[in-house]
């Protein structure tokens, strides 16, 4: 790929006012829909470069049937960002981060990782979880961009929150699976968290905390749904003493040569967006 190629593609760069109502319903809900955040001449160019790096670098190849709950639950493909220009101009893409700076009110954000999630025709349920559990982050300021590059009726599986679960931080230490789809909805009913999801268009964007209970629906339908994602977290967070199993495998793939105490600031989690520069 050429650099002047990868410069064609449009750059999702200038600033997106986002009214006190969203940053007010951010911090009391855990997450909130950004309409129309990328119009369709902005990201319709970058699906087919997605798609591509999602079937080039993808490791599961089992039929559905063949899968566990949570391999059924999507195509996952994570840090594209590293390894295809493309797709890397689209995850660093200014008008993304600087939105999930204002909304968890900070000054600038860096990377965590990007997943490309493609929930297949016929795809499972993603069990009930946090997302927070695996990273290894001593912050509560982080955020994940969930956008579906195509359209996200109810019928193809998009997010479903559970309102105020964020505030509450760590439920329970349980990692996404078939437990955690029993364990979390008992725990959203005792404490009475509301329920929301959102019918999606291209381009819109959810955006949720990384303690943010939720989970996806499976797709009902013939088509796939196409999902890029991108996490960030605040500029000046560091790293956290690993709290489970899970954690330490992320430390060492997303925060190479880091220990607990350092910054997050790895080759691998770039500066995107920083207020006023």
């Amino acid at each position: 790929m050429s650099a002047a190629a990868v410069e064609q593609l449009p750059a999702i760069d200038s600033h997106y006012e986002v009214p006190q109502h969203l940053r007010d319903a951010y911090r009391r809900d855990g997450h909130i829909v950004v309409r129309n955040l990328a119009e369709p001449a902005e990201f319709e160019p970058y699906r087919p470069y997605i798609a591509s790096a999602v079937d080039r670098f993808k490791k599961e190849k089992r039929k559905l049937e063949e899968r566990s709950t949570y391999h059924k639950a999507f195509i996952q493909v994570a840090n594209l960002w590293e390894v295809d220009d493309y797709v890397k101009r689209f995850v660093l893409s200014r008008r993304f981060a600087q939105v999930a700076a204002d909304l968890m009110g900070v000054e600038g954000v860096r990377i965590y990782h990007d997943q490309a999630l493609f929930k297949e025709a016929g795809g499972g349920h993603t069990p009930w979880h946090q997302d927070q559990y695996y990273w290894p982050i001593k912050s509560d300021k982080t955020i994940t961009m969930w956008m579906p590059l195509v359209e996200a009726p109810v019928e193809t599986g998009p997010m479903v929150f559970a309102s105020g679960s964020q505030k509450d931080g760590p439920l329970v230490q349980l990692p996404i699976g078939d437990e955690s789809s029993r364990i979390f909805p008992k725990i959203a009913r005792e404490r009475g968290y509301p329920l929301a999801t959102y019918e999606l268009t291209a381009g819109d964007a959810t955006f949720h905390a990384g303690w943010t209970l939720h989970k996806t629906p499976g797709n009902s339908t013939d088509r796939v749904r196409e999902t890029m994602t991108v996490i960030y977290v605040a500029d000046g967070a560091k790293v956290a003493e690993p709290m489970n199993e899970h954690q330490p495998m992320d430390l060492e793939r997303w925060f190479p040569g880091l220990k607990p105490g350092d910054p997050i600031a790895s080759p691998l989690n770039p500066l995107v967006y920083r207020n006023g520069s």
